[in-house]
């Protein structure tokens, strides 16, 4: 389910049809539709489409996320992979990219962006992580690649930076923690494309 006409506008343009599309209104009365609605302000227009009309595959540029929980950071990292004409591939365990907190931050991206299951990108996989790595600004990993994230707080297990072809590090200032997810994947996509 979608809330809003910018999200409704966005599966448009991406040609997924809805379900069922409710206007406030002429379909159903507004009351009805704030019922229902997860917005503090009740939206306009609500769309109902399938998930298997989503996109699927795997670009030859990815992110792929190990157990990344927060909605918030699904939709982000969509709206980015969006910008740089990248794919999202989940591990079990990730939040769903098509519920409400992850649609609204994917900006509509979750209707333009492929996704696919953790394993199924080929080519190279460079694990992000927070110290250790090689550089990631100094990388030349070519396509297909996939930058592997994980979780914020546990980051990616020993097992999956080991299944791994090479490991990366974004430089950070003395004394920072970390990124966020959804910045570090940000940060990884841009690079990619300055190295290129």
């Amino acid at each position: 389910m979608v809330e809003g006409e910018d999200l409704v506008q966005a599966a448009d343009d991406a040609g997924i049809d809805p379900v069922e599309l409710l206007r406030a209104g002429e379909d159903v009365e507004p009351e009805l539709l704030g019922r229902i609605s997860t917005l503090a302000h009740p939206p306009r227009v609500v769309g109902i489409y399938r998930r298997d009309a989503l996109p699927r595959g795997v670009e030859p540029v990815s992110l792929s996320l190990w157990h990344v929980a927060d909605p918030g950071n699904i939709g982000t990292i969509l709206r980015t992979a969006d910008a740089f004409g990248a794919s999202v591939t989940l591990s079990p365990g990730c939040a769903d990219p098509t519920g409400p907190k992850a649609v609204r931050a994917s900006a509509g991206a979750v209707f333009r962006v492929p996704l696919a299951g953790f394993d199924e990108p080929d080519g190279r996989r460079i694990a992000l992580v927070p110290d250790g790595g090689r550089r990631l600004a100094g990388l030349e990993p070519g396509v297909p690649v996939t930058y592997v994230l994980g979780a914020e707080r546990e980051g990616l297990p020993d097992e999956i930076v080991a299944s791994c072809d090479e490991s990366a590090t974004i430089a950070l200032a003395e004394g920072s923690e970390s990124l966020n997810v959804a910045i570090a994947g940000a940060i990884a996509l841009y690079e990619h494309r300055r190295g290129r």
